[in-house]
């Protein structure tokens, strides 16, 4: 059996979802794929790159279009949309988050968050800095969110600081800051027209 490019991808994802990007190691990989560990250097020149690979495959959702025309619903869109595909995978937003630090993902989800504060009338260079203010906001608010559902669910926090608890929303916390983020994309873009 020929092993190709996108099962050695997938056959990551597993061992992600399965076990957690620490235990996600070329030698476990290798042995998944029943190859030689050398096999995957075939594909990848080092886990850092086959890493980047599973961050774009994590992100594939990112290029799916947009369902509103305007820039506040299309940042809210694309800000849930990325946290969505970072909840679909165990550890998906620390993985995602450490090859966006190391430029090994090419998502264009953050060009997608540019585009839209574009339209709205944001000069370029702060429509850059407000999309990778609203990535490194969904990242660490996820990061967060999914490192205390791993704790939860190992029984590792008191019953009271569980993010599981009914009475507390990820959801909705998100969901506020993000609309505070969204007002003061207003409030600039109306200093600006002044």
């Amino acid at each position: 059996m020929q092993l190709h490019r996108a099962d050695v991808v997938d056959g990551a994802i597993a061992i992600l979802d399965g076990y957690g990007l620490a235990d996600l190691t070329m030698r476990r990989l290798a042995a998944s794929l029943q190859v030689q560990p050398g096999a995957l250097y075939w594909h990848f020149p080092n886990k850092q790159a086959l890493l980047g690979a599973v961050a774009d495959r994590i992100l594939t959702p990112m290029d799916d279009p947009v369902t509103t025309a305007d820039w506040p619903d299309q940042l809210t869109e694309l800000a849930h949309r990325l946290r969505d595909c970072l909840l679909a995978y165990r550890d998906g937003a620390e993985l995602v988050s450490a090859t966006y630090a190391s430029r090994l993902t090419t998502s264009k989800g953050r060009e997608r968050m540019v585009s839209a504060v574009l339209r709205a009338g944001m000069p370029r260079q702060e429509a850059e800095s407000t999309a990778y203010t609203l990535l490194y906001y969904v990242l660490g608010h996820t990061v967060d969110e999914q490192s205390r559902i791993q704790m939860d669910s190992a029984g590792a926090l008191p019953e009271t600081t569980s993010p599981l608890d009914e009475t507390t929303n990820p959801t909705a916390r998100f969901d506020f800051a993000l609309n505070l983020f969204v007002g003061g994309i207003r409030h600039l873009l109306g200093t600006h027209a002044r």
